[in-house]
C-alpha cells in the first residue's frame, strides 16, 4: 500500500510523454545534463585555484621564512 509499482511509474511516464512530447523532453534532458556538466567544471575549477592560491602563499610563507633566517644568520656572523 505504502509503495509505487512498476505500472504506477508507467502510467505516469505515458502520461508525462503525453503532455510535454519526445522533442521537448530531449531538450530538458540536454538542458539538464549541460547545467550539471557546468557545475561541476565551477566546483572543480574553484577547487583548483583554492589548492593554486594555498601553495603560492605556502611558498610565499617558506620563502619569508628563510629570508629572516638568513638575516639572522648574517647578523650573528657580524657580532662575532
Amino acid at each position: 500500500m505504502g509503495g509505487i509499482s512498476i505500472w504506477q511509474l508507467l502510467i505516469i511516464a505515458v502520461i508525462v510523454v503525453l503532455l510535454f512530447g519526445t522533442k521537448k523532453l530531449r531538450n530538458l534532458g540536454t538542458d539538464l545534463g549541460s547545467a550539471i556538466k557546468g557545475f561541476k567544471n565551477a566546483v572543480t575549477d574553484e577547487n583548483t585555484k583554492d589548492d593554486e592560491n594555498t601553495a603560492a602563499k605556502s611558498s610565499e610563507t617558506l620563502n619569508d621564512k628563510s629570508t629572516t633566517e638568513n638575516s639572522a644568520d648574517v647578523k650573528e656572523k657580524d657580532q662575532a
